[in-house]
């Protein structure tokens, strides 16, 4: 005999829900033993006052999961289940302290951070306009697995905006599309063997850096001068691979000019298998003068690996990024990653691809250039207005972020934690050392953006930094 009560006030679906649990708690509890006969569905039914339709979904629930089995013309019996074993230092059902998040409010945050981007002026009208236009022409392959390095026709499309807009010499099938530029450098890394030697710009990407020496491989980071890596660095340091952001050196924003461009596509020719990795992450806005043409498109020995992304130019949420691929790694890629399974959102991608298509991409990116070329020079005019003859500018017209350097008796830890207090985002440049360190006598060093700042909290921003240099 089955004992328990069921709340009538409840819907059906919640009634049969109550009569599952009741059941399965039973069997759980050992209340009811294996191989014990369920009433029928009628009786319980009865005995329940509720309807047979009740019963019969609850024992259909309870016999999917394993709980009962049923003889044909006998009726439904209590399965045999394995108990789970009451190991002595058994876990409690927590999260340790550890592993909570604190959630933060941003109420009343301003942020100076390199990494985020505007949405104020981000067309998203028509950019859902680009995505109607994909859901109709693309019905087919929305349903189907995309190819491994992402849509043909989303590939043509950002074949032909680099050509445009950064002079990059490829194809279509060279592109590999993927989630992030980090995940695509980890594909292309997983190709190589493990003793290949990779040389990277110190300062800089420490996340980059981070990620490759995880993946065990031997990373050197090699100092720059005012034209940015130092090739006899690089040199010295036994590497096949560079990695360098030529176009907006980050974090310090040189340019690379065409004499070191030149100086590091030799270096790559001088022996074999040697590449460099050219993350162009910012290189679409530029102030004042031309777009600086990428080193990709000086390369005619096919050893400069193109990477992009859409995070800074549209916002980081869209998590889409690109590498065009030299064809000697193109192939090892292709036949490495055969069964690889496309890591953006398809459907995302074919709204890139109507976006671009429309002209709107690149009416976006001109608006943004103007939007950010006017908070860039506002931010440095109060800047250096407030601080005076304290602070130093490196005034590079590019990219969304530049490089301050305040005269201060403060260390860095008490500068981070001052920001803190006054409630605002920055980033010291003690975060992107990856080896070295800069020699600063009583100096320090931010790398501020100024991206997501709105305009008319510029002023207040910079009061808050002149109060943490206080």
């Amino acid at each position: 005999m089955i004992y328990f009560l069921i709340d009538k006030k409840l819907d059906s679906h919640f009634i049969y829900q109550q009569i599952y649990k009741e059941i399965k708690n039973n069997i759980l509890k050992g209340r009811m033993k294996p191989n014990d006969k369920l009433p029928s569905k009628r009786t319980l039914a009865k005995q329940l006052d509720v309807s047979v339709n009740s019963v019969m979904n609850a024992y259909d629930q309870l016999l999917a999961e394993g709980y009962i089995y049923t003889l044909e013309r006998k009726g439904y019996y209590v399965e045999n289940i394995t108990q789970f074993i009451n190991h002595k230092e058994s876990v409690k059902n927590t999260l340790p302290a550890d592993l909570r998040e604190t959630i933060f409010t941003s109420e009343g945050r301003l942020s100076l951070s390199h990494m985020t981007s505007s949405l104020s002026l981000f067309p998203f009208k028509e950019w859902l306009k680009s995505q109607e236009k994909a859901i109709k022409n693309h019905s087919k392959e929305l349903s189907e697995m995309p190819h491994p390095q992402g849509p043909y026709l989303v590939r043509k499309s950002i074949c032909q905006l680099i050509a445009l807009t950064r002079g990059v010499i490829c194809e279509p099938e060279q592109i590999v599309i993927g989630a992030g530029t980090k995940s695509l450098v980890r594909q292309l890394m997983e190709l190589r063997k493990k003793e290949t030697v990779i040389a990277m710009e110190d300062p800089g990407y420490s996340r980059l850096y981070h990620l490759l020496k995880k993946m065990n491989f031997d990373t050197r980071p090699v100092k720059m001068d005012k034209k940015g890596i130092i090739i006899e660095e690089v040199e010295r340091s036994g590497a096949n691979f560079a990695v360098v952001t030529p176009s907006h050196q980050f974090p310090t924003g040189k340019i690379m000019p065409i004499s070191r461009r030149i100086e590091l596509l030799n270096w790559s020719i001088s022996s074999d298998d040697r590449y460099i990795i050219e993350d162009d992450y910012d290189s679409e806005f530029k102030y004042e003068t031309d777009h600086i043409p990428s080193l990709q498109s000086l390369d005619r020995n096919h050893r400069v690996i193109y990477t992009g992304t859409f995070s800074k130019t549209m916002f980081p949420g869209l998590r889409i990024s690109y590498m065009v691929l030299p064809p000697k790694l193109l192939r090892a890629h292709r036949e490495y990653y055969a069964d690889l399974i496309q890591s953006c959102n398809t459907l995302s991608l074919f709204t890139l691809h109507y976006f671009i298509e429309s002209g709107e991409y690149i009416r976006h990116i001109k608006r943004m250039n103007h939007h950010y070329e006017i908070k860039r020079k506002k931010l440095i005019k109060e800047l250096q207005h407030r601080f005076k003859h304290k602070v130093s500018i490196e005034n590079v017209p590019a990219g969304l972020h530049f490089l301050a350097q305040f005269k201060t008796p403060l260390d860095y830890g008490e500068i981070e934690k001052r920001a803190i207090l006054e409630n605002i985002e920055i980033y010291t440049m003690r975060r992107f050392m990856l080896e070295h360190t800069i020699e600063e006598d009583n100096r320090i060093s931010l790398v501020l953006g100024f991206a997501n700042i709105q305009e008319e909290k510029i002023n207040e921003a910079v009061d808050r930094l002149h109060l943490m240099f206080s």
